[in-house]
């Protein structure tokens, strides 16, 4: 079957993925991409039955709201199923669902944050069902080194659904760090100006991790999203102790998070070429 740059949801048969498929189809109706479930199966064997069970859900959500849905049923690992899989169908986006991280699920979002890592569309992460409107995206900024994805996709969400950029940011008395956040600064209101984008620029106390001030400014505004920026050649100890990000995704307000992976051999110094 033939897909035209589809939205991706893995599919596990669980009610995050069934949230994950309410966004999905939220975003679908705005953006008239296509919706492909992806399940990933231990053995070929498998293959059969994972498609009857899909078959259900896809007929279920036709009769419910009125949309076709695909599948597509691998044999493989879900850390490089999905990757694949984005790459051959060049999928818009990905819609998982997670867990977060409360007690024993604490490596569900470092699972989540493994699957994302390296997959050239952009992952929207969610934890519930859709509650919020995407009017209000909280879109952090540093100091670091950032992928100009990032404010390309912050276009995307401005373009489809008028939405509001809140450029969120912590003051510094480090004169380096300073320059360098104010670099990276002025290049995201000169982006989102250019695409006549409304936004606002916020600096935050500074009292806690920019993760953590991040996620109350979200909850705040009551913010649709959150739009990050994976790490760069993320280590095995992050995927366990947890990246800056991973706190992000599995927020305990539960507000979805799109995460945009750097594009690998990408050699953009920053969001300017004086912020390295």
């Amino acid at each position: 079957m033939e897909f035209k740059k589809p939205i991706l949801v893995p599919w596990d048969f669980s009610e995050v993925a069934e949230f994950a498929l309410q966004h999905a189809i939220s975003f679908s109706k705005t953006t008239n991409d296509s919706i492909v479930l992806v399940h990933v199966v231990k053995k070929e064997k498998e293959i059969d039955e994972a498609k009857e069970k899909l078959q259900k859900v896809i007929d279920k959500t036709k009769a419910e709201v009125g949309i076709e849905l695909g599948m597509i049923v691998r044999e493989g690992s879900i850390f490089t199923a999905i990757t694949d899989i984005v790459d051959e169908v060049h999928a818009t986006l990905v819609v998982m669902g997670t867990h977060g991280m409360k007690g024993l699920q604490k490596f569900t979002g470092s699972w989540a944050l493994k699957v994302i890592a390296g997959t050239s569309a952009p992952f929207v992460v969610v934890q519930s069902a859709p509650t919020a409107t995407l009017t209000d995206i909280i879109f952090p900024v540093d100091f670091k080194k950032e992928q100009k994805e990032k404010l390309v996709w912050a276009g995307y969400l401005v373009n489809h659904y008028k939405a509001k950029i809140h450029i969120v940011y912590q003051p510094s008395s480090d004169t380096r760090i300073k320059a360098k956040t104010k670099s990276n600064l002025i290049f995201s209101k000169n982006y989102l100006a250019e695409k006549q984008g409304e936004f606002e620029i916020v600096a935050l106390p500074g009292k806690k991790s920019l993760s953590d001030e991040s996620i109350d400014y979200a909850k705040e505004k009551k913010a649709g999203m959150i739009l990050i920026m994976t790490t760069k050649n993320i280590s095995f100890q992050d995927y366990v102790l947890g990246a800056d990000e991973q706190q992000i995704i599995a927020n305990p307000e539960r507000i979805p998070v799109m995460c945009i992976n750097p594009k690998p051999g990408s050699l953009f110094g920053g969001f300017s070429s004086s912020g390295s």
